[in-house]
């Protein structure tokens, strides 16, 4: 069992920054993969980013080269920085942990509440 709490969110200017993040507790962190996900309002929910316990990364076509994500195990933190925003990164952002099964992202049903980024001038 994994709690997941985020924070971070808020309003920001296009292209401009923000870094969210994630701690969870109740569980061994680093033995998770961790990911981001984001919701817009009338959409499904989407794959943002995620990082292997050892750091391996992977990004979304949308977010490469803009957002990276990071974990910090002695701290049980994920964060996801988010540079170059734009209006259509408006989201809620959820992290969570997961697994990977034939090198896919598999989601475990452990999410925070999220927290709103919203991009706007």
């Amino acid at each position: 069992q994994v709690q997941l709490v985020e924070s971070g969110g808020g309003l920001v200017q296009p292209g401009g920054s923000l870094r969210v993040s994630c701690v969870a507790s109740g569980s061994i962190f680093k033995a998770y993969v961790m990911g981001w996900y984001r919701q817009a309002p009338g959409k499904q929910r989407e794959l943002v980013a995620h990082i292997s316990s050892g750091g391996t990364t992977n990004y979304a076509v949308s977010v490469k080269g803009r957002f990276t994500i990071s974990r910090d195990n002695a701290k049980n933190t994920v964060y996801l920085q988010m540079n170059s925003l734009k209006p259509e990164d408006t989201a809620v952002y959820y992290c969570n942990a997961g697994y990977y099964s034939g090198g896919v992202y598999q989601a475990y049903d452990y999410w925070g509440q999220g927290t709103q980024v919203t991009v706007s001038s």
